[in-house]
């Protein structure tokens, strides 16, 4: 089933997520219904918090966008940077429309998480996978990309998203 993605300014956004206890039917099917919206909203990657849902969960495709046969599921998932090595890549985000900004992340990462089996699943990364493994655990922590630009592009982003909300694109 597609779930509601929250948009900005949202304020369950900004909710730090809480560890899946156990994985049950449903958290499985909440991973499974993450994977159909993220396929709906033509995303790579969704976490939990972004459909309301403020738990350590995270989903991720890079197979598509005319294949969707590769999601990664990944329960309660501790991500470590690795090096000082940095890549900087114009970003997008489900929960903040109408905004894509070059952003700069660790080039490589280490992902340890849990899959719904329970079993342990760890995973180097880099590339567009790092980049995107970064900026779905950052939801998990009630971050967004927005916040790592620079206070004036957030302003004038708040000021475009405020005229939207309000009807006001006069």
């Amino acid at each position: 089933m597609k779930l509601d993605v929250l948009k900005y300014p949202d304020a369950r956004l900004r909710l730090k997520s809480a560890p899946v206890e156990r994985i049950t039917e449903e958290i499985c099917r909440l991973a499974e219904d993450m994977v159909e919206t993220m396929y709906a909203e033509d995303g790579i990657g969704l976490a939990a918090p972004q459909v309301g849902r403020p738990l350590r969960l995270v989903v991720v495709d890079l197979s598509g966008p005319s294949r969707r046969e590769a999601a990664t599921v990944y329960v309660n998932p501790e991500l470590e940077i690795l090096g000082e090595e940095t890549q900087e890549s114009e970003e997008g985000c489900l929960s903040v429309p109408d905004l894509r900004a070059v952003v700069k992340r660790g080039a490589r990462v280490r992902i340890k998480a849990l899959n719904l089996r329970g079993e342990e699943l760890v995973e180097e990364a880099d590339g567009v996978r790092a980049i995107c493994l970064q900026h779905e655990c950052e939801h998990l922590e009630g971050r967004l990309f927005l916040d790592r630009l620079s206070r004036l592009k957030r302003n004038l982003y708040n000021i475009k998203r405020k005229k939207i909300l309000t009807g006001d694109d006069a």
